[in-house]
């Protein structure tokens, strides 16, 4: 049996759609029809939050608050925040069925993971209508949680841990000191920080590099070396512990942070 109880993993970006696609293009498309559109990095630069805190983000970003108030006449304000989040959450529904591919290795990484008798959690930035319906989809190609959680189920997404701490005494977990959480976003690595625990940050399938595995695929070796390196440069200044390609690379990884709890290591 493992010394490490849990293992806490995000959704999108890190055991479906590869690249985190769909939430991306769900943002630019309501900020497209609301006349002011944003550039995919900027509305990459905040992937993991809460999808409300998300859109309150990117309108405080000086130049999407400048074209907002050329096209409307007046400064963002939360009431705007509220109207595009109405719009976001059926364009998300929408999209979902079409970007819910799990990503490869996942289903057959956790399956090895609970055959040590490590609990498989989840969370998520997503609203609750959206994650049941990918877990819905998700459980049809094999991958499932324990447990999954949102947001609004414990009043405040990341980097707050909050999600994490709700786990823990739901699934009965502990310590937190020797779980792992994994996700593709800094976000998630605050998150997993703030809540005492080893963090993984997945670089080939997650926001950073931001391509479908089709995408990945048809890239030059040499392209992508040098995304990867910038990926994994995000993610240790966000403090993770340790990289990895995709949720199919951290079988190594897991089995070291193993042998540095068993000698008494705790995460720094």
């Amino acid at each position: 049996m493992s010394n490490i109880p849990a293992v806490f993993l995000d959704w999108a970006g890190t055991v479906v759609d590869h690249g985190s696609v769909a939430p991306v293009k769900a943002l630019e498309d309501i900020f497209a029809e609301a006349g002011v559109p944003v550039e995919r990095p900027l509305v990459r630069r905040y992937m993991g939050l809460a999808k409300k805190d998300h859109i309150r983000k990117i309108l405080e970003e000086p130049e999407v608050a400048a074209e907002w108030l050329a096209a409307h006449g007046a400064s963002p304000d939360e009431s705007d925040v509220v109207r595009l989040y109405a719009k976001f959450e059926p364009q998300m529904m929408e999209l979902l069925a079409g970007y819910a591919e799990v990503i490869t290795g996942a289903a057959d990484t956790i399956d090895i993971l609970r055959g040590r008798g490590i609990k498989i959690a989840g969370t998520t930035g997503y609203t609750r209508p959206m994650l049941e319906r990918l877990e819905r989809l998700a459980a049809e190609q094999g991958y499932r949680t324990d447990k999954s959680l949102v947001p609004e189920d414990v009043g405040a997404g990341r980097p707050y841990p909050w999600m994490i701490f709700k786990l823990a005494i739901d699934l009965r977990i502990y310590p937190l000191s020797a779980c792992v959480k994994i996700g593709d976003t800094e976000s998630d690595i605050e998150e997993g920080r703030n809540a005492g625990m080893w963090t993984i940050g997945l670089t080939r399938s997650g926001n950073s590099v931001g391509l479908t595995e089709v995408e990945w695929h048809a890239l030059a070796a040499g392209d992508q070396t040098q995304l990867l390196a910038i990926a994994a440069e995000e993610f240790k200044a966000a403090g993770a512990h340790y990289t990895a390609e995709s949720i199919a690379h951290v079988l190594p990884l897991l089995g070291e942070i193993d042998s540095r709890i068993a000698a008494g290591e705790q995460p720094r």
